[in-house]
């Protein structure tokens, strides 16, 4: 078929775009600026156009969009008057995942490590919403199996088209909630409604919603307290790794820090496990080697370490957190600075107390402006909120060699060249710590 993307620089329709391209059909997309993930797949011969414009709907046979994408928008418009069918990224989803055997990974953090690490265990085709450093892309394509490892996303619902024939979920904490219209019911309907359409469930029992399933759902339950236990963090060649014994399988190592990291690891050790001898995936774990903006070493030498991290929740940054603790004593950094860039203004103020929480141990705190995803700006009073922290202000951060300049009014505040130096943020951050801004 030929088929047409819009959106396609968003990693969850980038992902869509590049496994049909490998399943030989022909792709062809559009956004609204060039981007790496645009430059990247380009490379594989896929035709973008940038910006929208109707002159990129020619004979396709299908479109598909990201959630995003306004019914208005030109390409859109231009479809439908030539009669090619428009598909959501969700409702494409149905067709796509049709004859695959879906593992199938869902919940409001840890999906993209999740599904990452059962990337690593097992053989198959896979689609994250991140980037393997394992393989350096989101898709990984095995046209000798049937296995599609899926990162499975909640927050337009798509989760439920996914297909699954296991349904992995580490937790179901309320995230994306405009999309269900702020009804709770709704959204932990959708969560029941996924994990009953696969005959093979992998979830966490303790979990404050997962755990009122247990007994009325058959599942391989997993209880992180009791089940996953002699936590420890070391260092294996420098890079950070977690050893932890899961169950009575024994003791596994997996790349990164944190009591989350061990979670990710055992949920999808349970599901490798269900067609998988245990001392092959205790083996093949070890090919993990994290993904791309999650706890992601960018630089790194003598007296300094740079991490960049897209955690913009505050569940997630206080997770990550904790392990950038654990990492700097590993290393004997006694100075952390925590780059926050928040990410909209809606999950801003809605989780404003916990983000004020999030950065406990962090000798200097930077704080960037909003990212706004598209949101009209809201009035918050940072300075006042975080005054706790040793706070700066500032516009934005500059990279050069190991060296991190903040800057505000175009003029240098500081600059960071000593301890650990974490970014925290779903925006353009990545690239400015970076240095590639």
């Amino acid at each position: 078929m030929k088929i047409h993307f819009i959106g396609i620089g968003g990693i969850g329709i980038s992902g869509l775009a590049q496994y049909m391209r490998y399943q030989g059909h022909e792709i062809s997309g559009s956004d609204i600026a060039d981007t790496a993930i645009t430059q990247k797949i380009r490379k594989l011969g896929i035709n973008i156009t940038v910006p929208h414009d109707a002159s990129a709907i020619t004979d396709q046979e299908l479109v598909v969009h990201s959630a995003i994408i306004r019914p208005d928008n030109p390409e859109i418009v231009e479809a439908k008057a030539r009669g090619i069918e428009v598909l959501a990224r969700r409702e494409a989803l149905l067709q796509i995942l049709n004859t695959s055997k879906v593992y199938s990974v869902a919940g409001a953090h840890g999906k993209s490590t999740t599904t990452a690490i059962l990337t690593a265990i097992m053989e198959g085709s896979a689609i994250i919403g991140a980037e393997s450093k394992a393989f350096g892309s989101n898709v990984r394509y095995n046209a000798q199996s049937d296995v599609m490892l899926f990162e499975a996303d909640e927050s337009d619902g798509s989760f439920i088209n996914s297909n699954p024939y296991c349904a992995i979920v580490i937790n179901a904490e309320p995230e994306h909630m405009e999309y269900y219209d702020y009804n709770y019911e709704l959204f932990y309907d959708s969560y029941k409604t996924f994990i009953k359409s696969a005959p093979c469930r992998v979830l966490n029992a303790e979990d404050p919603f997962l755990g009122k399933l247990v007994g009325e759902i058959d599942a391989n339950w997993l209880y992180p307290s009791q089940d996953i236990t002699n936590i420890e963090f070391i260092l294996i060649d420098d890079e950070p790794h977690t050893r932890f014994k899961l169950k009575d399988f024994g003791s596994f190592d997996v790349w990164g820090f944190g009591k989350h990291i061990a979670l990710d690891a055992s949920l999808a050790i349970l599901a490798a496990h269900e067609s998988m001898d245990i001392e092959i995936i205790r083996e093949k774990i070890l090919t993990f080697k994290g993904i791309k903006k999650r706890f992601d070493i960018v630089g790194s030498q003598k007296g300094s370490v740079i991490i960049d991290d897209y955690g913009h929740h505050p569940t997630e940054i206080r997770a990550t957190f904790e392990s950038v603790k654990e990492y700097a004593q590993l290393k004997g950094f006694k100075k952390i600075t925590a780059i926050w860039q928040p990410h909209k203004y809606s999950r801003t103020i809605d989780n404003l107390e916990e983000f004020i929480k999030c950065f406990e141990g962090a000798e200097e705190l930077i704080i960037l402006p909003v990212w706004s995803a598209g949101e009209a700006s809201r009035e918050i009073d940072f300075a006042e909120k975080f005054k706790r922290y040793n706070l700066i202000m500032a516009d934005n951060v500059v990279r050069a060699n190991n060296t991190i300049t903040i800057m505000k009014d175009k003029e240098v505040l500081k600059t960071l060249d000593k301890g650990l130096i974490i970014g925290f943020g779903a925006g353009d951050l990545t690239y400015q710590i970076r240095g590639t801004a």
